[in-house]
C-alpha cells in the first residue's frame, strides 16, 4: 500500500494581526511564533517543494490561543491541500457547541493544550468531568483529540482513553520520552505501556529525531522498538514547522532519514497512512 505524505503538525501564522489578532495562552507569545511568520500561501509553497500531499493545520496556541480563525481561513482558501487541528477551552459549558461551530470551518480534529513554550504544564484539568461531553462527542464523530502530553499525564490520558474507547487520542512528540539510555529503552516503558490502549496513537516530530540520536540511542534501535511496540499504523509524522529548525523539505527529509531503518510498507504508514486515519479528509 502506497500514501502521499501527509504532515499532521505544521503551524500558520499570520501577517495580518488586525483581521487575526494575537491573544496567546497564557498571555505571553511564543518566540518561534514572532520570528517564524508563514502563512498559508508560505506553507502550500513550502509542502510542494518538500513533496506534501495534505496538512492538517495545528492551532498555534502560543500565538492565537482558543480564536482558530487563521486555521479556518487557510483550510477556506486551500481546501485540497488543508484541513485543521483546533484549540478550544473544553471546561466550559458550551464546549461541543463551540466545537461544531469550528468544524463547519473545516476543522477536523482537536488539540488540548497543557503547556510548553511561555506557559507552566498543567494535566489536571484533562479528566475534568467538564470536558467529558467533548471526548464523548469526538469519538462519536470521529474527531481525533491530540494532547500534549508528558509522562505525568499518561495515567489521566490512559483512564480518558479507557473511558471513551472510541475517541482517537495523539501523543504530542512522543511526549519527549527520555531515550537517552539506549537499547532497550527501559527509561520509555511508560510510553511504550501505552500502546496496550488501541486508541492512542502517537505523533512523531523533529523532537522526536532529537531524542533519537541522543545519548545511546539511535534511529536505527529507537524507530524499530517503537513500531513494534505501537505498530507503524498507530504512528504519525508530524513537522511541527515552523516552531522547529530547517524548512519543511529539510524535515521531511530528516524525517525519511530516521526512518530508514523500518520497511518500506511501515515508513509508507509513519509519513502518510496514519494520518489518513486520524484525519480522513487527507486522503
Amino acid at each position: 500500500m502506497s500514501h502521499k505524505i501527509h504532515d499532521i503538525h505544521p503551524h500558520v501564522i499570520s501577517t495580518d494581526d488586525m483581521r487575526f489578532p494575537r491573544s496567546p495562552l497564557g498571555g505571553t507569545q511564543s518566540d518561534w511564533s514572532k520570528e517564524h511568520q508563514v502563512t498559508a500561501e508560505d506553507m502550500v509553497a513550502a509542502m510542494d517543494e518538500a513533496g506534501i500531499a495534505s496538512s492538517a493545520l495545528v492551532q498555534s496556541a502560543t500565538c492565537y490561543g482558543y480564536n482558530n480563525s487563521y486555521v479556518a481561513h487557510a483550510i477556506e482558501q486551500y481546501p485540497d491541500r488543508f484541513t485543521g487541528v483546533g484549540t478550544i477551552d473544553v471546561l466550559q459549558p458550551d464546549a461541543v457547541d463551540t466545537m461544531k461551530g469550528w468544524i463547519d470551518r473545516g476543522i477536523a480534529g482537536l488539540r488540548l493544550y497543557t503547556g510548553g513554550s511561555k506557559l507552566e504544564f498543567d494535566f489536571s484539568w484533562l479528566n475534568d468531568p467538564c470536558t467529558f461531553p467533548v471526548w464523548k462527542y469526538a469519538g462519536k464523530n470521529g474527531i481525533s483529540i491530540c494532547v500534549q502530553a508528558r509522562a505525568p499525564a499518561f495515567p489521566i490520558v490512559t483512564e480518558m482513553a479507557d473511558r471513551f474507547p472510541q475517541t482517537r487520542i495523539v501523543i504530542d512528540h512522543l511526549a519527549r520520552m527520555d531515550t537517552t539510555d539506549g537499547p532497550p529503552y527501559t527509561n520509555a516503558t511508560p510510553l511504550f505501556e501505552l500502546a496496550a490502549y488501541k486508541n492512542i496513537y502517537l505523533k512523531v516530530t523533529p523532537r522526536s529525531f532529537d531524542l533519537a540520536n541522543s545519548g545511546k540511542a539511535s534511529p536505527e534501535t529507537f524507530f524499530p522498538k517503537l513500531v513494534a511496540e505501537f505498530g507503524a499504523n498507530r504512528i504519525a509524522f508530524g513537522s511541527n514547522y515552523p516552531a522547529s529548525s530547517g524548512t519543511l523539505k529539510q524535515i521531511v527529509d530528516r524525517a525519511k532519514e530516521n526512518l530508514k531503518s523500518l520497511s518500506l510498507a511501515d515508513q509508507d504508514w509513519i509519513l502518510g497512512g496514519t494520518a489518513e486515519s486520524l484525519y480522513p479528509k487527507l486522503a
